[in-house]
């Protein structure tokens, strides 16, 4: 369990590279995550219907992607109830 965890946490510190601190508003956190679990269906539906071989590895990756993107929310929705205190 721990090497998944580092896992996300990796993604997280990738998607900070790339998109800096994000403070979205909790509709805009729900469409990012949405489009992260679209990501996932889509790599399952190829493998199950052999669209495209080995997207497993995709499945898998797109799924600490939407483990990352959750904890994201979590660490927005923290930042802003602290501001608002």
């Amino acid at each position: 369990m721990n090497t998944i965890f580092n896992e996300i946490k990796k993604e997280r510190t990738t998607q900070d590279i790339k998109w800096g601190v994000q403070n979205h508003s909790q509709i805009e956190w729900c469409a990012i995550l949405g489009e992260e679990v679209g990501e996932v269906q889509k790599a399952a539906l190829e493998t199950h219907f052999n669209y495209i071989t080995n997207k497993t590895d995709d499945y898998r990756k797109e799924l600490i992607q939407v483990a990352a993107v959750a904890v994201a929310m979590i660490e927005c929705y923290d930042r802003q109830k602290h501001t608002h205190l």
